[in-house]
C-alpha cells in the first residue's frame, strides 16, 4: 500500500533502537525524511546510517528530548514538520511505597510533559498547513494499569488525558493525534523488566520470558517492526479518520471489551 507520505518530515524521539527505531524504519521505508533523536550519539548515528540506506535523509540529533534544551535542538533541526512520533524511555519500575515526588516529577517529564511541549510546538504549523500526524507511544498500562509501573501508569495517563482533548480541538484543520500501547515487545525495555523477574524470583532469563508469554494470548512478544507499521499508518494519508485513538499492540494482553 501506497502511505501517500513520500517526501514528508518526521520527527521520531527515542528513534536510535526499540519501537522508536521501528516506527523510524517504516517511515523511511514510505520515503519520509527524518529527524532522528536519541541521548547516545554512537546508536543514533549507526541506526541513521542504516535508514539512509532506505533512500531518505536523516538527521540525527543526539541530546535528552526531556530537557528545555534537548527540545530547542530537536525542533531547530527539523524546521517544518509534518510528522512527530513521541517517544521516551519508560521510569523503573518500583512498588506504591518507594516512590518519592521527585521520582514522580522525573516521570511527568518524561513521559507527559516532554510530548506536550512536542505537541505544541509543532501543532500550529501543521495546522496552518492543513496536514499534520501526531503519534505518542505510551503504554497497554493507560488500559490495564501495571502495578509495578506506577510512575508509567501515573504519567501516561496524564498525556492520554491531554490528547484526548487536544486531539478533537485539531482534527478540523487536518491534523489527528492518537496514542499507540504498546505491550511487551522484544526491546531494551522488555529485558529490563525480564532482567527484574530474574533477580525477584530467581530463575533464568529464559524462564521469566516464557511466564510473560505464557499470558500473552499471541503467545509471544512484539516485534519492533509489526510495531513500526502500524505507526506508519497512522501517520499515512489513509488514517486522517481516525481521531484521539488509543490503540493497543499487546498480542491480546489487555483483556477487555473495549
Amino acid at each position: 500500500m501506497d502511505l501517500g507520505i513520500k517526501g514528508k518530515k518526521a520527527i521520531v524521539c527515542a528513534g536510535s533502537k526499540g519501537l522508536g527505531f521501528g516506527c523510524a524504519e517504516a517511515l523511511a521505508q514510505a520515503g519520509v525524511d527524518l529527524v532522528l533523536n536519541a541521548r547516545s550519539s554512537g546508536p543514533l548515528e549507526a541506526a541513521a546510517e542504516q535508514l539512509r540506506a532506505l533512500g531518505v535523509s536523516v538527521t540525527p540529533v543526539a541530546c535528552d528530548i526531556t530537557t528545555e534544551g534537548g527540545r530547542a535542538q530537536v525542533l531547530e533541526a527539523a524546521g517544518q514538520v509534518d510528522i512527530l512520533v513521541n517517544n521516551a524511555g519508560g521510569p523503573p519500575p518500583g512498588m506504591w511505597h518507594d516512590w518519592e515526588r521527585d521520582d514522580f516529577i522525573k516521570a511527568l517529564d518524561a513521559n507527559m510533559l516532554t510530548p506536550i511541549m512536542m505537541m505544541k510546538a509543532v501543532l500550529p504549523g501543521m495546522m496552518d498547513r492543513g496536514w499534520g500526524r501526531v503519534v505518542n507511544i505510551t503504554s497497554q498500562s493507560v488500559k490495564a494499569p501495571i502495578a509495578v509501573l506506577g510512575l508509567s501508569n501515573s504519567a501516561r495517563a496524564g498525556l492520554t488525558g491531554y490528547v484526548a482533548g487536544t486531539a478533537r480541538q485539531v482534527a478540523g484543520a487536518g491534523v489527528t493525534v492518537n496514542n499507540m500501547l504498546p505491550g511487551i515487545h522484544a526491546t531494551d525495555r522488555a529485558v529490563a523488566l525480564d532482567g527484574g523477574v530474574v533477580q525477584a524470583q530467581g530463575i533464568t532469563m529464559e524462564e521469566a520470558k516464557a511466564q510473560r508469554c505464557a499470558v500473552i494470548p499471541a503467545g509471544r512478544y512484539g516485534t519492533a517492526e509489526e510495531f513500526g507499521a502500524m505507526c506508519a499508518f497512522l501517520c499515512s494519508q489513509h488514517a486522517g479518520y481516525i481521531v484521539g485513538q488509543n490503540i493497543l499492540l499487546d498480542g491480546g494482553g489487555v483483556n477487555a471489551t473495549l
